[in-house]
């Protein structure tokens, strides 16, 4: 028998006289030689030697007080304009926003967004304007902030927006994908509202699907769907505009300590969790057949929340742990195991949360597939995800077209039944350069003044912007006023 151009020895013939059981050993012998032979042992693919790397300490952003809240949540949001960082913050909560070109060393006197009563749980911002950011606080509210092309000179107190409807501290923010405007939140009542944040108004409160703490929740790629997890030990799909459960699972994961899930390629789910023996675990599952998981692999034993990151272009999944010093990176397919580990990028200093940035925030003349922003104690550091590959020209196999900042409905629209595919954009003209600090194509804010909802309307930003200096002018006279008849009336 050849293969190829090599000569074997001819394969003795099976002997019937040796008895059924070793005669089937034989055969089954020669088959998986074959197999073996004929086979490539090591499972191909373009991003098996994807590798991360930190960048120079100059590119950094440094002496930063980095919030030493234990909540399970990124502490961080990243888009083609601006990193910003859940910070430290005497009598309130806070967070800072910069620039990505601002690295080095952060002065003391940087301004921060600092309108919240108590600490910021979570930040995320919005997928179809790069100034729009919303954060959620212990404070129980939701503020939708406007931040300044080349970020804040002074500290930003007054939100564009403030949502009022949770009862207990609100700790998830979720931009809807394709709907302009539409934000979900998720609060320690156990309660999910979909608001339209141009009126400023709840849409839809999903108050009685959930009995406990709930862990995660995100949308699928169109937003038609939301998946969550939740500390009675149950993950639910959702329709996001009727409230109702449309697939449950209980116990994806046996242990008591919080699971993550994240949709992936093809409507599957993935999920990040603790066995029985408290070991770290990742699966995946088909919502159609929900009841066994297509994969179960156990990781290691240690204690920080996995943080899954799913980038739909190249079908990787970066599973940063809180606590944690490394990144792990695996490929889901859809060939069994469905999700096979591809690497890890480790470093000394454990990791208190991370971003990361868009597709179109990263550089495609460099090959780079993914970047996050890990915060340390006190600095935040970016890490770049690379092929490598010798060619400068554009790569189309890394780099498909890539969801963009349009989005494809208002919100009105979708609450009222219009679903929305995502706009796709080519990263072959250089949609990425944020070193040159590109422009992108945004849609205008539909953002509305809190005094619309008292029917005071605002003709332009410019007049929005005087009222609003003239009103901190004022409040700021009335507290010297009353401090003054203060000081008078204990001196009589």
């Amino acid at each position: 028998m050849a293969h190829g151009t090599k000569k074997m020895q001819p394969e003795p013939e099976p002997d019937p006289n040796l008895g059924p059981t070793l005669f089937q050993l034989q055969n089954t012998e020669r088959d998986l030689l074959q197999l073996i032979m004929s086979r490539k042992v090591v499972r191909t693919s373009k991003f098996r030697h994807v590798f991360g790397q930190a960048v120079k300490a100059d590119q950094c952003y440094d002496d930063i007080r980095i919030s030493q809240m234990t909540w399970d949540s990124n502490f961080c949001s990243v888009n083609p304009k601006f990193v910003a960082m859940i910070v430290d913050a005497s009598g309130g909560g806070a967070f800072i926003v910069l620039p990505l070109s601002k690295t080095g060393r952060i002065d003391m006197s940087q301004p921060t967004v600092c309108g919240h009563t108590g600490p910021v749980l979570d930040i995320e911002w919005c997928p179809h304007n790069d100034n729009i950011i919303a954060s959620g606080s212990e404070d129980c509210s939701v503020m939708i902030w406007e931040i300044p092309d080349g970020g804040l000179t002074t500290p930003l107190k007054e939100p564009v927006v403030k949502l009022d409807g949770h009862s207990k501290r609100v700790g998830i923010l979720s931009w809807h994908p394709t709907a302009h405007n539409v934000l979900m939140t998720a609060g320690c009542d156990n309660v999910v509202i979909l608001w339209n944040v141009a009126r400023g108004e709840s849409m839809v409160r999903i108050d009685s699907v959930h009995s406990d703490l709930i862990y995660s929740a995100c949308w699928n790629t169109d937003g038609s769907r939301i998946l969550t997890s939740c500390k009675d030990k149950k993950l639910r799909v959702l329709d996001p505009r009727k409230g109702t459960v449309i697939t449950e699972k209980d116990k994806p994961h046996e242990g008591s300590r919080p699971v993550r899930a994240v949709f992936v390629s093809e409507g599957k789910i993935l999920t990040t969790g603790f066995s029985r023996m408290s070991e770290r675990q990742v699966a995946l599952w088909d919502p159609n057949n929900i009841n066994e998981p297509l994969t179960l692999q156990e990781l290691d034993t240690s204690s920080g929340v996995l943080l899954p990151f799913f980038d739909p272009d190249t079908g990787i999944v970066y599973l940063c742990g809180k606590g944690d010093s490394s990144i792990r990176y695996f490929e889901v397919t859809d060939e069994a195991p469905y999700v096979h580990y591809l690497s890890m990028y480790s470093s000394k200093e454990s990791q208190k949360g991370m971003g990361y940035m868009p597709k179109r925030g990263l550089e495609v003349n460099k090959c780079e597939i993914a970047r996050f922003y890990k915060l340390h104690e006190r600095k935040c550091e970016p890490i770049v995800m690379t092929v490598p590959r010798k060619s400068d020209l554009f790569q189309e196999d890394l780099y498909p077209d890539t969801i963009g900042p349009e989005p494809s409905v208002e919100a009105d629209e979708w609450f009222a039944g219009k679903e929305g595919k995502p706009i796709l954009i080519s990263l072959k003209e250089g949609f990425t350069a944020t070193t040159k600090n590109k422009e992108f194509k945004v849609i205008k804010s539909l953002l509305c003044s809190p005094a619309a909802s008292t029917g005071l309307q605002h003709a332009n930003g410019g007049d929005f912007q005087a009222l609003q200096k003239e009103l901190k002018d004022l409040r700021e006279l009335v507290e010297q006023l009353t401090k003054r008849v203060s000081e008078l009336e204990s001196k009589s």
